[in-house]
């Protein structure tokens, strides 16, 4: 029990806590100063920059996503292939992963214009 007290008293000294509340004061007041009026036009135009400039990459991006799935396709047909030439157990399970693989790339791509109103 004296053990905890005196760890309390170390804790709450009163340089530490002077420290303690000046940070806490200034940490709190940089805050508010930061938007004192309550205009948020800054923000929001910022943001609004940013989705306009993210949605000229849309189109590229799109095209990658079908890229990648034509990529995974080709390189996942070869897979089955030699996984069908040695007779392996799990090739419908092979078959099973390329396909979910494609069509989830296929959809990421149609869903990513939707995703930012384009």
């Amino acid at each position: 029990m004296k053990t905890i007290k005196k760890f309390a008293k170390n804790i709450f000294k009163p340089n530490r806590m002077k420290m303690a509340a000046l940070m806490l004061l200034c940490g709190t007041a940089v805050t508010f100063a930061q938007n004192a009026a309550g205009d948020y036009t800054a923000g929001t135009n910022a943001l609004s920059t940013v989705t306009e400039e993210i949605a000229k990459y849309i189109p590229y991006v799109v095209k990658l996503c079908y890229a990648i799935a034509g990529v995974v396709a080709v390189v996942g047909a070869i897979s089955v292939y030699i996984a069908m030439n040695n007779e392996e157990q799990d090739v419908k399970k092979k078959i099973m992963m390329v396909v979910g693989a494609c069509i989830f790339l296929v959809a990421a791509a149609q869903a990513l214009p939707l995703f930012f109103g384009l």
